[in-house]
């Protein structure tokens, strides 16, 4: 979370190689990295809460994300490409306006303006660190995706950011929505949601993208893709 690595919007990370982006969408390519992270979180909230069942690969590569708090790159936030292909996918679908989900463009936004009150609550962040640190040995041993750990990061962001405002509501099915352990998991998905929205910002992505660079970051997105 934001304890790790930042870098300013004026300064271009360490990179590894964007996999055919061009030049001009290079300069978007960590951006729409982290914005694919962003949605494929969501995404997946959002089919739980409708379905209770989620996409264990595309959950583990989310999860992941939130202890690699000193990644060198944003690639390496979430591993490889293909990690972050659903989200990718999803994320090119909504800047073509070939899929547009209303639900999971609302809680983008909602994330979006969390993330701005949560990065200026210092106790929150500190706390939100100091969780990660004591959950990892246990997600490094059983996995991110293990029930315990599920359990764990749910706990987390309900102990903390989820006490931030404006809050982040999903809606769904209630027979699902009322179980605890659909629950835990769509609160341990919000949480790195929030991580990949920390992560754009400190990739220099602002709200303006979307409106006067949509066309750069389709580009930056079928150069990850590519």
């Amino acid at each position: 979370m934001p304890g790790g690595r930042r870098h300013r919007a004026d300064e271009r990370p360490p990179r590894t190689e964007t996999r055919g982006a061009s030049s001009l969408s290079n300069r978007y390519s960590d951006r729409v990295l982290a914005l694919a992270g962003l949605a494929q979180a969501l995404h997946q909230v959002r089919r739980i809460a409708e379905t209770g069942q989620s996409e264990g690969a595309a959950v583990q590569a989310s999860l992941d994300s939130v202890f690699r708090i000193d990644a060198a790159t944003p690639l390496a936030v979430y591993g490889r490409v293909g990690d972050v292909a659903p989200g990718l996918r999803v994320l090119r679908g909504y800047l073509a306006k070939e899929a547009q989900d209303g639900g999971l463009s609302r809680l983008a936004m909602a994330v979006l303006q969390l993330e701005r009150r949560f990065v200026r609550e210092e106790n929150t962040v500190h706390a939100v660190t100091r969780g990660l640190t004591e959950i990892a040995p246990r997600a490094e041993q059983q996995g991110s995706t293990h029930p315990d750990v599920v359990s764990a990061l749910g706990g987390l962001y309900a102990d903390t950011i989820s006490h931030l405002r404006p809050r982040v509501m999903v809606q769904g099915n209630p027979h699902y929505l009322g179980q605890p352990g659909v629950v835990a998991e769509i609160r341990a998905i919000l949480l790195a949601a929030v991580r990949s929205a920390v992560l754009w910002r400190q990739m220099g992505g602002t709200m303006w993208d979307f409106v006067f660079s949509r066309r750069q970051m389709l580009e930056a997105v079928d150069g990850w893709l590519d």
